[in-house]
Order: structure tokens, then C-alpha cells, then sequence
């Protein structure tokens, strides 16, 4: 078994400070990093011996042979948000947002969201754990809940996935106080904004936080993490997983792929490369970034795609960037990916700056870019490279 490297953080907030040094022997599911401020604990994904100890990252030489049905289980918590500090649960759908910060705020006139709009092309790791596991879903939106005091919960979902509503409603059957939530079949129906948007009829403003109206929302398989956290004292140590493109079986869901684990041995298990193929994208199509072979699961990976190489464009280029989609680092990155030489840039008009930040002033529905491309045209593009418009 090779060195596996688990990243010090996998969380919004600060690196965690490990707690183990260089030739330690540690079993998995072992707590092996805590938080100094905001963020989660780390825990071994595999058994093994901490060979490196660095600012970014622990090492772990994993043993030859694994037993990935035992781990050692969180200690006993009074309460169950104890339980989910402890056992390391964050947003699994990308945000990293500690899970127990978030369900320590009470909402007593409001109401728990679950995400499951599986929102990214290309993904599947989500539907495929509500298809076969609906009732752990409804389990996890009951706990958090209860936690937060919402007297209402909802499941929000596309209606394309048929199975998977079939599966929610016959689980929420005698759940009077949770409704299945029909999401409209677009991009980006998972952004939090358009859940509430959807869901409540609010139009939150950009930046405003869900909970100021009342609202508390996470994806599906942190709610899964929640339930295992609670119910099998099992910390955060895998990840569920959607291998696709340029590989031999599209479309894989590897489920319960232990944290550390290379991209490189998912692709491998997914029947290998085609050739010819391009980068190794981590995370979705819209908003992930360029990996490697190398790259480890995380607790918010949620794909490994396999590209198409590049087309070669020598024209000068302009970049339009959307907040819901490639970053300017990102679209640039691929310009330059393509050969071609990046001369404009422009914001989609929908964006607007909060505390620094660029957001989307109404994620879902984008406006004509006539004036944009006019502009990018007057800096010289001769092409465009763009992220998710729809016009």
C-alpha cells in the first residue's frame, strides 16, 4: 500500500494541528488532528505509521492489508451536536462549513433544507446514496432538526431523479413534519440562495446568510455523515465519490472511499483512462479545479472527471467570469490551457461586491451579456471562453 496523505485542511477556517508525530502507529478512524479555531477534527482514514508531519498535510504509510468495516468510534458526547463536532462532520458538497457551527443556531420558526439537487453535470454520488439509502437521509434531517429546533424540514430535489423521489416520499411517509421539495431542473439549483429562493419564496440578498431568515440547509451527504456520526460513532474518514469522462465505465459512484485515497486509484477502478484524454478535474465541471493523479480525497471532494484534451485556440481571448461558475483563475487557466493568450476580462453583470467578495445578485436566472461581449470585444478578443451563462 502506498503513503497516503491527508490534508490538514479540508474545511472552511483554519489548517488543524496535529496531534501525532513522524513514526506514531495509528488505526483507523484515530483522531489525528484538531481544530485551533474554526474548523473540524481529522481523523486516520487508514491504519498505518505516520512517516511525515508538515503544515498542509499527514502521512500515513498504510498497511498492506486494511479492514475498512472497523474503525475506532468517536467517544461518547452528551449530546448529539457533540457527537457531530467530534466525528469531524463538514458540508460535503464542496463549502467545508463545519457542520456542528452551523446546527448550533436554534430556528424555532423555521425550517431545515436538505440539498439534494445534485446540482454539477456529471455528478451522481449523491442521488445514487438517496436511491439506496432514502430512510439514513430522512434520519439525518430528522437529527438535525432537532438540533436546531426547526419544526419544519423539507428535501429538495429535481424531479428527473424518479427513483430517488420515489424512494424520499415512501421514507417520509409517515413524516408529517417533512415535505419533498420539487427543485426546477437548472443550474445552479443548489446554490443556497435559490434553495431558500425556492423552497421559502425569499429572495435573499447577496451575502445575506440563510439562517437570518430562518433557514438551515446541508447536502445530502453531510446528512448521511450526521447519521453515521450519531448512530455508528463513525468519524468523517471517507467520501463519496463520482468518477466520469474519459474513463472506460462513465458515470462511477464509488461509495465510502476512504479520505488520502489517490484520484489516481479511483480512475483505475473505473476501468482506466481513454485515450486520448485531458486533465483530471476535482470536484464538478462548473466549479472544479485542475488535479492530478496524485490528489488526494478530501472531505468536500465530490468528482474526479476525466477531460477531453484542450482544442488548441491561437486567437486572443476574453473571459467572462460568473460568480456561479469558473473563476477568473480557473477560466483563465483554461484559456491558457488552449493556447490561447488572455487580453480582457469582464464580470457578468450580475455580480456585485459584498465585503470584498463577488456575488451572484440572482443566482439561476443570467441576463443577456451584449454589453459584456462588447466590451471584451473592444479589449481585443477575438474569442470568448465563458463559464455558465445561459445567453
Amino acid at each position: 500500500m502506498s503513503e497516503i496523505k491527508i490534508p490538514l485542511k479540508m474545511h472552511v477556517g483554519g489548517p488543524c494541528s496535529p496531534i501525532v508525530k513522524v513514526g506514531d502507529r495509528v488505526l483507523r478512524g484515530q483522531l489525528i488532528a484538531e481544530p485551533s479555531g474554526l474548523g473540524a477534527n481529522i481523523h486516520a482514514s487508514y491504519t498505518g505509521e505516520i512517516t511525515a508531519v508538515t503544515e498542509t498535510d499527514i502521512v500515513i504509510k498504510a498497511d498492506d492489508k486494511q479492514n475498512f468495516d472497523e474503525y475506532v468510534k468517536i467517544p461518547d458526547t452528551k449530546t448529539n451536536l457533540e457527537a457531530i463536532a467530534a466525528a469531524g462532520v463538514v458540508g460535503a458538497g464542496g463549502a467545508g462549513f463545519p457542520t456542528a457551527v452551523k446546527l448550533k443556531t436554534e430556528i424555532p420558526q423555521g425550517c431545515f433544507i436538505a440539498n439534494c439537487a445534485e446540482c454539477e453535470p456529471l455528478l451522481a454520488h449523491n442521488i445514487h446514496q438517496i436511491e439506496t439509502n432514502a430512510a439514513q437521509l430522512v434520519r439525518g434531517v430528522k437529527y438535525a432538526m432537532e438540533i436546531t429546533k426547526a419544526p419544519k424540514g423539507y428535501i429538495a430535489i429535481k424531479p428527473k431523479h424518479k427513483k430517488a423521489v420515489i424512494e424520499l416520499i415512501k421514507a417520509c411517509r409517515n413524516e408529517d413534519n417533512i415535505d419533498v421539495f420539487r427543485l426546477p431542473d437548472m443550474y445552479p439549483a443548489g446554490d443556497e440562495r435559490v434553495i431558500v429562493r425556492e423552497v421559502m419564496g425569499i429572495e435573499l440578498e447577496p451575502g445575506q446568510l440563510p439562517g437570518t431568515v430562518g433557514a438551515c440547509i446541508d447536502n445530502a451527504e453531510t446528512l448521511k455523515n450526521i447519521a453515521l456520526a450519531i448512530e455508528e460513532r463513525k468519524p468523517v474518514i471517507d467520501k463519496d465519490i463520482t468518477v466520469s469522462g474519459r474513463v472506460a465505465h462513465k458515470e462511477s459512484v464509488f461509495v465510502d472511499v476512504p479520505i488520502g485515497t489517490p484520484m489516481g486509484d479511483l480512475i483505475e477502478r473505473a476501468g482506466g483512462f481513454i485515450n486520448p484524454h485531458g486533465e483530471i478535474v476535482v470536484g464538478g465541471p462548473q466549479t472544479g479545479r485542475t488535479g492530478s493523479e496524485d490528489t488526494p480525497v478530501t472531505k468536500t471532494s465530490g468528482g474526479c472527471l476525466v477531460a477531453m484534451p484542450f482544442p488548441q485556440e491561437k486567437r486572443k481571448a476574453g473571459i467572462l467570469i460568473c460568480e456561479c461558475g469558473g473563476s477568473e483563475e480557473r477560466l483563465t487557466q483554461v484559456a491558457e490551457a488552449m493556447g490561447a493568450e488572455v487580453v480582457s476580462k469582464e464580470r457578468c453583470k450580475r455580480m456585485v461586491e459584498v465585503n470584498g467578495r463577488y456575488r451572484c445578485g440572482l443566482p439561476g436566472k443570467c441576463p443577456g451579456q451584449a454589453e459584456k461581449v462588447m466590451a471584451l470585444k473592444r479589449g481585443g478578443a477575438e474569442v470568448l471562453v465563458v463559464g455558465t451563462c445561459s445567453e
